[in-house]
Parts: C-alpha cells; sequence; structure tokens
C-alpha cells in the first residue's frame, strides 16, 4: 500500500483539543478486494469513533459519570465543561449512547462469552421481562445463573412465544455451551418457547411466582381482615395525646405501649408467606397479655386502660375473621417449607411430600370454612405449575426462584431512579435496554477505560446501531404526534393521497 494523501481530523479529549494527521494509504494490485479503497490507520480507531469529535476517553467518562456515580446529564456536562471540554449538553447524550452501545458490542461478542462460560461446561438460563408501563414494548434479558452474565437482552414488541424462540436460539447459539437448565415464571408463553427452542431442557419454574399467585386470595382475605382490625383500634393518637408531655414514669410506660402498637399497625408483609394480618393480631394480643399482667401487679393507669379496652374490643370484633385465615395459610407455609427443600432430599421425595400435602388440601378444604374458594385456587394453580416444581434438587446450580434476575431489574430501576428522578423504569430503558442495561451492569462491577472501548469491533457497533435505529425512528414518530397530532395525520394523509396518484 502506498501513501495517498494526509487527512488531518480534530479531537477533543481530556487533556485538550488534538489534532490528528492522518496518512491514507491505497493498495495498489489490481486483484485486491480493497484495489484503490483508502486504508486508514488503525491507530485511529484506539483514540476516537469514525466521524466522532470526542475521543475515547472522553466517552468512558461519561460512561463512569452516568453508571456508577449516577450523574444526571446536566450534572455530566458541568462535570465536563469543569475539567475544560467544552460539549454541548445535548451531546452528553449521543455520548452516552455511544458508550452503552460500544460496552454491549464487547460483552456480547461470541470469544467473550465463550472464554467465561467454557470452564463451567453449561448454562442455566434464567427469562425474564421488563415492562415499564402497558403498550410499551417488552424488555427480555436471558442471565446465566452460574456466571452471574447478562447473556442476551432484546426489546419486543409482544411477549408471544413466537418472538421468545428466536432469542432462546440465539443465546444458546452464542454460549458454546450445553444448556443445563431454564428457570423461568410461569407465563404461558415463555413455557412454550422453552418447550420449542430448548427440548428436553429442564423448565423449573419459579416457587415465588408460583406461591404468590397460589395464595393470592389468602393474602387478601389476611390483608381485609388486618384493615378490620386495624379501624377497630384507631385512637391510639388520643391515647398518646393524653400522655404528651408529661414526665411521671407511667407517662412513659403509657407512650411505650402505645409506641408498640402503632409498630404492630404500620408493620405492612409482602405476599406470598407474609401474613400481615396474622402478624399484627399476634402483636397485638401479646401487648394485650403484657397489659393483664400489669394490670394483675397493680400497675394500671387511665391511659393503659384505655389502650387495653382499644386492643380488646378490636381484638373480640375480628376473632372470626382468623381460624379460617391461620388453617389456610398453614396449608400455604407448608408448601413453602417443603418446596424450600432445606434438608436436601432428591427431587422424588420432594415431590411425594408435596403431593401429599395437596391431597390433604383436597380432602379437608371443606374445613377451611370462608376460604373454601381459596383452597381450590390454590390447588388449580398447584395442577399449571406442578410439572416444572421439581428440576432444581436434580439439576446442580439451577435456582427455586428467579429473584436474582427479579433483583437485577430492580437495580436497574434504582439507578435510573438516582441519576433522572424518575420514580419508575421509562420507556427509555426498553427503547435501549438491549444495550443500557448491559452497559449500566458491565459499568459497575468493572469500569472500562478508552484503551478497552478502542477494541471493540467497529463492525459489530455499526450492527448494533444499525439494530436499534427502526426503534428509535417509530418513538421519533410517536412524539411527533403527541407534540401535534393534527400536523402529523396531515402529513400522513398528504403521504397517501400522493402514493395514491398515478404516475
Amino acid at each position: 500500500m502506498r501513501v495517498r494523501y494526509d487527512n488531518c481530523r480534530n479531537l477533543v479529549t481530556l487533556s485538550g483539543m488534538v489534532r490528528l494527521r492522518l496518512r491514507i494509504r491505497r493498495c495498489e494490485a489490481p486483484d485486491c478486494p480493497r484495489f484503490h479503497l483508502p486504508y486508514r490507520p488503525e491507530a485511529e480507531g484506539a483514540l476516537a469513533l469514525p466521524q466522532h469529535e470526542f475521543g475515547l476517553d472522553v466517552i468512558a467518562l461519561v460512561g463512569l459519570l452516568r453508571h456508577r456515580d449516577h450523574r444526571s446529564v446536566p450534572e455530566i456536562h458541568a462535570a465536563l465543561r469543569g475539567r475544560g471540554v467544552e460539549i454541548a449538553e445535548r451531546s452528553v447524550t449521543n455520548l452516552l449512547d455511544r458508550y452503552d452501545e460500544l460496552l454491549a458490542s464487547a460483552l456480547t461478542g461470541g470469544r467473550h462469552l465463550r472464554r467465561v462460560l467454557k470452564a463451567q461446561g453449561g448454562v442455566i438460563l434464567a427469562l425474564d421481562g421488563l415492562q415499564p408501563d402497558v403498550g410499551h414494548e417488552v424488555l427480555w434479558v436471558l442471565r446465566d445463573c452460574l456466571s452471574g452474565a447478562v447473556l442476551l437482552a432484546r426489546s419486543l414488541l409482544s411477549s408471544r412465544s413466537e418472538d421468545l424462540v428466536p432469542l432462546l436460539e440465539e443465546a444458546k447459539a452464542a454460549v458454546g455451551v450445553p444448556v443445563l437448565g431454564v428457570i423461568g415464571d410461569g407465563q404461558t408463553s415463555i413455557r412454550r418457547a422453552v418447550a420449542e427452542a430448548l427440548p428436553g431442557v429442564p423448565h423449573q419454574l419459579c416457587h415465588f411466582h408460583f406461591l404468590r399467585e397460589a395464595a393470592h386470595p389468602v393474602f387478601e382475605a389476611d390483608r381485609t381482615a388486618k384493615k378490620e382490625l386495624k379501624k377497630r383500634v384507631r385512637g391510639v393518637r388520643r391515647i398518646e395525646r393524653s400522655v404528651e408531655g408529661a414526665e411521671e414514669p407511667a407517662a412513659e410506660v403509657a407512650r411505650g405501649y402505645c409506641a408498640a402498637v402503632r409498630s404492630a399497625i404500620t408493620d405492612d408483609g409482602r405476599p406470598p408467606l407474609a401474613a400481615s394480618g396474622l402478624k399484627l393480631k399476634a402483636r397485638l394480643a401479646a401487648v394485650a397479655d403484657s397489659l393483664d399482667r400489669v394490670a394483675e401487679k397493680g400497675g394500671f393507669t387511665p391511659a393503659l386502660t384505655r389502650l387495653r379496652v382499644l386492643i380488646g374490643r378490636g381484638l373480640e370484633g375480628t376473632a372470626a375473621l382468623w381460624p379460617d385465615i391461620e388453617r389456610t395459610y398453614g396449608w400455604v407455609h407448608r408448601a413453602a417449607q417443603i418446596l424450600g427443600n432445606a434438608a436436601g432430599e432428591t427431587a422424588d421425595l420432594v415431590r411425594r411430600r408435596f403431593d401429599g400435602l395437596i391431597g390433604a388440601m383436597t380432602r379437608h378444604g371443606a374445613e377451611a370454612g370462608n376460604l373454601v374458594g381459596a383452597v381450590e385456587h390454590f390447588l388449580k394453580v398447584t395442577r399449571s405449575y406442578r410439572p416444572g416444581l421439581f428440576h432444581c434438587p436434580a439439576v446442580a446450580g439451577l435456582p427455586r426462584t428467579n429473584n436474582d434476575l427479579e433483583q437485577m431489574f430492580g437495580s436497574q430501576r434504582y439507578h435510573e431512579r438516582r441519576a433522572t428522578g424518575r420514580k419508575t423504569a421509562s420507556p427509555a430503558l426498553v427503547l435501549r435496554g438491549e444495550v443500557r442495561v448491559l452497559a449500566a451492569t458491565a459499568t459497575r462491577l468493572h469500569p472500562p477505560s478508552a484503551r478497552d472501548l478502542g477494541r471493540v469491533s467497529l463492525q459489530r457497533w455499526r450492527d448494533l446501531r444499525q439494530r436499534l435505529e427502526p426503534r428509535r425512528l417509530a418513538r421519533t414518530l410517536r412524539t411527533r404526534f403527541r407534540r401535534d397530532p393534527a400536523r402529523y395525520l396531515a402529513a400522513l394523509e398528504q403521504q397517501a393521497c400522493q402514493q395514491a396518484l398515478p404516475t
């Protein structure tokens, strides 16, 4: 190759403005596929992206400030200006997108995944989707449970099994090792997709999702009883006001008992196993027993008397609600204990013990009283989930729940909220989640340098940008319609009429 001409390029870096002088060469062999095509120096790719005025060191700093330090775009802009980098605020957003794309391209390369996963001898896939709001795309993420690496992230228009099958097949081809198992929730489309794309692979259904769905009527009954009990013990504030500011020991004791009651009332539980109503009832009963012991010893005061009457009225008024809830929740907790398999029993033994519990619930379900329907719902959901509940004891490393992936989604929403102030996941997370989730997770674990970004294949980066571009254009069209619906529709009408005109 001969040097044909020089090309000068100005580059903004953290150390200041740099002027590059690039010597452009061309091949003179007529039979070469790159005959007379320009060949730029390889060192240029280690400094900046093609047709970009900012260096890779600036891009690396932007990604670090965003994903590790949780800075907003205006804060990143101010930090760069403070370091002498002349940049517009809009350019910060563009550079952040370039950072996500480059790092995602590096992490999803076939060689990188195969090098990380080869020593394991196989992978266990965790599959789940994130949808910020109804009507938006769904961000589907495939993660290896053994290494914790995110293997694939794609934004799809729906959750159909026909859309999930190519994702599973792509992940299977990318890892280069056998798929030992899959963990997911009980969604029908996920079950069908796993059965079609990975035939014969054990598909463990998440125990947490199973118990949450099966025990939902019981949890609602417990929550309703708790609301009724809380309504009947209202009036603690008046007792607190009566002893407020008093310094004598009796007033301090009354304030302590009131604090215990208020703490019990405000302690809410989460499904499926946290029976917050039963917990409230037990704690109020403990407070009542303690007050009874104080009364026997002659330490009652008017404030404590009023509090004891208040608690007693609430417990007596809701006494009929708790036996059915206690009996049904006992079965739910027993099911969770069997599936938890703390003793490390075999899958067959766990299955037999669980089937014995289900048989007992079927025979004695009528004893649940008003919660017979809740027992029937539990049995119905169990029939649907049962084929996928017992793979985890038989496959080493296969988790019982998909909570790790759910927690990763929660962590991403938390970091997004710290940087943007949005309480919920933004639609942009799904729009660019294919690269943003990978880049954000990797940055918090091992922040890349400008040299690392310079090693990324430019062709892989271009292919990734081309795949993301249609989604960005679709979001642009939706934004234009929101700003001016009449103008947007008029333009579409004019375009439709022009196509209908004869040529």
